[in-house]
């Protein structure tokens, strides 16, 4: 009986210290407040439950309200430290590759390759080389010279064929043709006459972002881990055909990339493969998500859907031919549609928020936050602010009339900060832009059912967004 009463003693003894020090991780100097939930999992449950709101997820609300703006907890078994804190975000997003560097969660990193010494976001030279190559070719420039038409085109024919439909589900179908379109800039994928349903395969993976990494048959991690190498075999054929053949005529970012493998000695065929496909993930979920919630919204706001047909009416009005398309001047007019755009994307950030790693100990206000731990910036927590934004939760276009360029820098981040800036951005807002312009002058549209948000955790609808679309009859 003594042997036995050792022995627990000894386990509660061991299992009160392994404990204590989970809970109080090292750290040369104060930690930020929080806790670090159970070992092992952390407060992970805690932070992937599915949130009814366009508000900050309750879990982020909670701890900020009982912590302040920066503390500390653990996701999947790793310590991070969450901020809301403007001053702290943009310092941390100026510092990469000084004091932090870019961090996926497990499950996002598995499902990018991003793991090791793969790590292709990471790596400065890459990362610039691969931003050069998407702006020369959805950047500003492309876009007012040739993409500008070629895209009002693809909207007018998914329009049509979408008014053809008694109903639309509007998520998924925004993300199959946000696919389709990006997917043909990239690498020439014609969707129609393509016998591969590539967006299916990666609408499928949207369902394992940044769920819990256990690659378990029927875990949905394990199921998009499936989805992701079928689309990755998919893009591996088409590279090796592209190489194997004799001549190159696509000028798509797929040849590119190609013809500068013998110029630029980091390219490789497996490099280009996962970059491709990690920027067709990240285009087409980042515009089918902001349309999602502009058409949910502006159904929901007479008034903001009587000065968009305004504007856009008064565009066809003033052109002197109503047959041509559109121009860069007419989309650089837009101020409305421009601040629909931004009240849409203030309010429904895509991402949960920007994810770094420390490479030093980062002194902020008094707290110290260890290297090699991680960081995640709520940038969403700032476009929600009371202080800053009036009725934050509000649906209100005209509020950006009146903020100026530097508040703006400051205080709206949808498509991240600093150097790691989304290099689609413009590309992004020129498609909601030209969207709008189409189905604002020729297409009647109504919400039949659905449109109640949630994240989970990126942002959805619980029982979708069903639409019903009808050409105006001339």
């Amino acid at each position: 009986m003594w042997t036995i009463g050792l022995i627990v003693a000894a386990l509660v003894i061991y299992l009160g210290y392994w404990l204590n020090k989970w809970s109080n991780p090292k750290c040369n100097g104060v930690l930020p407040p929080g806790s670090m939930g159970l070992p092992l999992i952390g407060e992970t449950l805690q932070l992937i439950v599915p949130s009814y709101s366009l508000d900050l997820h309750p879990f982020i609300k909670k701890k900020a309200q009982k912590y302040g703006p920066i503390f500390r907890t653990s996701v999947a078994g790793s310590p991070i430290v969450l901020s809301i804190d403007p001053e702290f975000n943009h310092y941390i997003v100026k510092q990469e590759g000084r004091l932090v560097e870019v961090w996926y969660m497990d499950s996002f990193a598995k499902l990018f390759n991003m793991e090791g010494e793969n790590k292709i976001n990471v790596i400065g030279v890459v990362h610039k080389y691969f931003r050069s190559i998407i702006l020369n070719h959805c950047g500003a420039d492309p876009l007012k010279e040739n993409l500008l038409p070629q895209i009002e085109e693809f909207v007018n024919k998914t329009l049509q064929t979408w008014s053809s439909h008694p109903l639309v589900e509007m998520k998924h179908a925004a993300s199959v043709m946000a696919f389709d379109f990006t997917a043909k800039l990239f690498i020439s994928y014609d969707a129609e006459n393509s016998p591969m349903k590539m967006s299916e395969k990666f609408t499928n993976i949207l369902g394992g972002f940044i769920s819990f990494p256990l690659n378990i048959p029927g875990t949905t991690f394990h199921k998009c881990l499936k989805d992701q190498n079928e689309a990755l075999s998919m893009l591996r054929k088409i590279l090796k055909d592209r190489i194997n053949s004799t001549e190159r005529h696509y000028e798509d970012l797929l040849d590119q990339a190609i013809n500068d493998m013998d110029k630029e000695k980091f390219l490789s065929e497996d490099l280009i493969i996962n970059v491709v496909f990690a920027m067709l993930f990240a285009s087409f979920e980042s515009i089918s998500a902001a349309l999602s919630l502009t058409l949910n919204l502006v159904a929901e706001h007479p008034t903001v859907l009587q000065e968009l047909t305004d504007e856009h009416e008064a565009i066809l009005k003033n052109r002197e031919s109503p047959n041509s398309t559109l121009t860069w001047d007419e989309y650089k007019s837009m101020t409305f549609t421009h601040q629909v755009i931004n009240e849409v994307l203030r309010l429904g950030s895509v991402a949960p928020g920007l994810l770094r790693k420390a490479l030093k100990d980062i002194e902020f206000k008094g707290y110290t936050i260890p290297a090699g731990w991680n960081i995640m910036l709520v940038n969403s927590a700032i476009q929600l602010n009371p202080n800053t934004y009036k009725d934050p939760l509000a649906f209100n276009p005209w509020r950006w009339k009146d903020l100026d360029s530097l508040f703006v820098s400051k205080n709206f981040m949808p498509f991240g900060g600093g150097i790691r800036q989304c290099a689609g951005a413009e590309y992004s807002k020129t498609f909601l832009a030209t969207f709008l312009h189409v189905l604002v002058t020729k297409y009647r549209w109504t919400k039949v059912k659905g449109g109640t948000n949630v994240r989970n955790p990126v942002l959805g609808f619980t029982d979708g967004l069903h639409i019903k679309f009808s050409a105006i009859s001339n």
